[in-house]
This record gives C-alpha cells, structure tokens and sequence, in this order.
C-alpha cells in the first residue's frame, strides 16, 4: 500500500558533516483504482434503465387504398385553433373537449367493435396535440388508428361548427 524509503546502514562517523536527508514516501495507488473501477462496474450492473416508451405504428403502403363504411369510422379532427371535433363517417362534426375524448373513445368503441378511428390534424395545430390524441388513444385501447391532414372541405365543415 504505502512504503516508506529508508537509507540502509549509515555510518556514525559521517553523520554530523551531512544534513539527514528526509524519509521519500510512496504511495500506492493501484488498489484504490481498483475499488474505484469496481464501484463503477457495480453500479453500471445495478443500475435499472427506464426503457423508452414508444408505441408502434405501422405504415401500409402508399399505394394500397382500403375501403371502409362510413358507419365504421370515427373521425376526430384537430383543428388550427386545437380545438377537437369528433364525427362518425363524413357527417357534420361536432365539439369535444380533450377531458371527454377518452369517454367518447371507449363509448363508440364498445358500441362498433369494427371502428377505425381517423385522426385528422390541421398542418397548423401543435404537435403536442396530436401526441395527446394518440396517447388517449392508446389508453383507451384503440388499436385500429390512422393519422390524415386535414382537407379543404373538413377546414369549411368545422367553419360551420365553430
């Protein structure tokens, strides 16, 4: 660990002539590197690691087109003013608060087990309103989603509404 450097034998005689020379140390540092290196691999295992949260999306695509009844469609339109609106297939839209749309959600869901949900998003709304669209989403267990922009003729339907 630590040394202590000793001269060997002196002799007696020569020691009044010469001013003792003071004892070196030498401290070994190997040991508390290693500790060191040790509490940093312990911790590195132990640590636990938020896994990211993320959900997963899947893209058709493009050129596939599907067709479903207006009937089976749920249409929620997030406005440039991020305002909600929600309709069943193209009919007129109506207001929703985004403290009503997990009730809406899981109300039309359990009425039609065949329901898409289409999110249509004005270009112009803020993206955090698209995240808490998709998060209510996913708590209310949809699982069958699609993500639009907005159209001209939704922008003139929601004119009417507003």
């Amino acid at each position: 660990m630590a040394a202590v450097d000793t001269p060997g034998h002196r002799d007696r005689r020569h020691a009044h002539r010469r001013q003792r020379k003071r004892p070196g140390i030498r401290i070994d540092m190997t040991p508390m590197v290693d500790v060191a290196f040790l509490l940093l691999i312990f911790f590195m295992v132990t640590t636990v690691f938020r896994a990211p949260q993320t959900m997963e999306v899947n893209l058709p695509p493009a050129e596939q087109k599907v067709e479903v009844a207006e009937s089976n469609l749920l249409v929620i339109y997030v406005a440039d003013d991020n305002q909600l609106y929600w309709g069943v297939g193209f009919g007129t839209p109506e207001r929703v608060a985004m403290k009503a749309l997990p009730a809406l959600l899981v109300s039309k869901n359990k009425e039609n087990p065949k329901l898409i949900t289409l999110v249509k998003l004005d270009r112009k709304a803020r993206y955090h309103m698209m995240v808490d669209v998709l998060d209510e989403l996913n708590l209310a267990s949809v699982t069958r989603f699609s993500i639009a922009p907005l159209s001209d003729d939704d922008r003139q339907a929601l004119a009417k509404v507003s």
